[in-house]
């Protein structure tokens, strides 16, 4: 399995960016794609996630209203629209994918995922 994160960039806060999350190499159509970010001096956080299975989605309380998650099956593609950016949610973000049975608990608990892309950057700067 192969993850590919991209779409980081410097945006202003308030503004938006969609991250993109290329997957390939599953053996099974049923899997789980979660968002996770990292910033300086905090523990690494579950964003989003969204199962295949029954396109469930789950966000973490701190982007729920302002993120979007979304996939095109026929792309292999997983994307997360994120609106009203805060200087807050600046920070790498990392895709990362696991079994298809995820319950929506743990969802954003990375112990839940096998396989990490490289991380995206996102600057929420003025």
């Amino acid at each position: 399995v192969q993850l590919q994160a991209f779409g980081g960039g410097l945006v202003q806060p308030g503004g938006s960016l969609r991250l993109s999350c290329a997957a390939s190499g599953f053996t099974s159509g049923y899997y789980t794609i979660a968002w996770f970010r990292s910033a300086p001096g905090k523990e690494r956080e579950g964003v989003s996630c969204i199962r295949t299975r029954d396109r469930s989605t789950f966000y973490a309380r701190s982007v729920k209203g302002r993120f979007t998650i979304s996939r095109d099956n026929a792309k292999n593609m997983v994307y997360l629209q994120m609106n009203s950016l805060k200087p807050e949610d600046a920070a790498v973000y990392y895709c990362a994918a696991g079994p298809g049975g995820i319950i929506v608990s743990a969802c954003l608990d990375d112990k839940s995922y096998n396989y990490w892309g490289q991380g995206t950057l996102v600057t929420v700067s003025s």
